[in-house]
């Protein structure tokens, strides 16, 4: 039995480790949140007390975490996995993260005789709990080969990206389409409303049109047409607006360092920021419709 060292267990690591634990991996993991380690204990996790100890002595270390910055403490840091981890240890970070910092971190662990890939992902909460995530992976080949038994297990869908970084690469580019595209659908969604035409109707017609995308077929923003999307559940998160907004900021930022031209990645992060900062940045990214549609002061 191979075992697994998993370092993060919010509302996406959480459910991933406990898909390992099922594939019959021996998970030891670490959050600093008190409520999660006992949600993954019940789980079938084996909880340990520190970064350090989650590294040692395991045949992977998986990690799931907030920012770059994060990444860069627990891999690199004095009491990191690179500190306590045994040589050739797989290093998998599903993290979102910056480009530069993965490849860093990537980097760090080639030096120090661990092989390492960034394998963001998508899916949501849902995708988690299910074990039907997307990977985007990026690193060596061989790399990609050593985690396929245990992105399996926690996904469904598996795509080599590329060389360090890749991974995340891909998962900033479609995040940053996602959320222009939602935008685009609140948009026409609010329009129809105002000129009379049931939302029904409009789904209908576009679901099956040139309009057809993502965001309305199997996300819509409107209740009703779509029974699974948050909609219908007073825009509970699936995938918070602050989340998409980070996402937009790691493209915009990307975008800059490259010379890339983005404008409407831009306008995206801008209106995502507003909605934050009028406090509803813990809604579901669909939830924006309200701002759109100026049904938020009414009703929320």
């Amino acid at each position: 039995m191979a075992s697994v060292g998993f370092i993060g267990l919010g509302n996406m690591g959480g459910p991933m480790a406990a898909n390992l634990v099922k594939a019959g991996f021996a998970v030891k993991a670490f959050d600093l949140g008190e409520a999660a380690c006992a949600r993954a204990r019940e789980r079938g996790c084996t909880i340990v007390p520190s970064v350090a100890e989650a590294a040692s002595d395991v045949d992977v270390v998986v990690s799931m975490l907030p920012a770059g910055t994060h990444v860069r403490a627990v891999y690199t840091g004095p009491e990191g996995v690179l500190a306590h981890a045994r040589p050739g240890t797989l290093m998998i970070d599903c993290s979102t993260i910056d480009v530069d910092s993965a490849r860093v971190v990537a980097k760090a662990c080639e030096e120090a005789g661990m092989a390492m890939i960034d394998a963001p992902v998508s899916g949501g909460v849902g995708g988690a709990e299910a074990g039907t995530l997307t990977f985007m992976v990026g690193g060596p080949d061989v790399s990609f080969e050593a985690a396929q038994p245990y992105l399996q297990a926690m996904g469904k869908t598996i795509v080599h990206a590329g060389g360090a970084g890749n991974g995340q690469a891909a998962k900033i580019c479609n995040n940053m389409l996602l959320g222009i595209g939602m935008i685009g659908t609140c948009e026409a969604f609010a329009l129809a409303g105002r000129l009379g035409l049931d939302a029904q109707k409009l789904f209908d017609i576009s679901s099956k049109a040139s309009g057809q995308n993502w965001s309305m077929t199997s996300y819509c923003p409107v209740p009703g047409p779509v029974p699974a999307s948050p909609a219908n559940r007073a825009y509970q998160p699936g995938f918070a607006a602050d989340m998409m907004l980070k996402d937009l900021k790691l493209a915009q930022d990307a975008a800059a360092k490259v010379g890339a031209a983005t404008p409407l990645g831009g306008a995206a992060e801008a209106l995502y920021q507003l909605f934050s900062a009028q406090g509803h940045g813990g809604m579901d990214f669909s939830g924006i419709i309200k701002m759109l549609d100026g049904s938020l002061g009414r009703d929320a």
